[in-house]
């Protein structure tokens, strides 16, 4: 039990990293995207964050589900006060990757009004989730 307890919390880890790679990415490509007016450029851009994209999607899967799973069937983070802001965080990531979504779209339908400034900023937010 205590061995696939340990396994468990290695892919969480692995898997949320991998996700969080993705969150930090993609917004550094909205702000090349906001910047450049080179056709060809915005293609590949729009090319590499459409993958990304679902890659994060695709990656969030298993660290959500070894996160549930640690929680309802070890009782990790049961009865303590820290894993409510810990779901708290983890519905604001699910926000904020969904508003990369939408993002994307505005992008792939070129209807961009955002400035790089903007999305800058926005590249930031998910460091203050990793931090809690």
């Amino acid at each position: 039990m205590e061995n696939s307890l340990l396994w468990l919390k290695t892919f969480h880890i692995v898997f949320i990293i991998s996700w969080f790679s993705g969150l930090f990415y993609l917004p550094r490509i909205f702000v090349n995207l906001s910047q450049t007016s080179d056709e060809e450029v915005k293609k590949f851009l729009l090319i590499m964050a459409s993958k990304l994209f679902r890659f994060m999607n695709i990656i969030s899967i298993p660290a959500l589900l070894f996160g549930f799973w640690m929680f309802v069937f070890h009782g990790i983070g049961k009865n303590q006060n820290w894993m409510h802001a810990k779901l708290l965080i983890v519905i604001a990531l699910l926000a904020y990757n969904h508003s990369c979504g939408v993002m994307l779209k505005t992008f792939q339908n070129n209807k961009n009004k955002r400035s790089h400034i903007f999305y800058r900023f926005f590249n930031e937010i998910p460091v203050f989730y990793l931090y809690y």
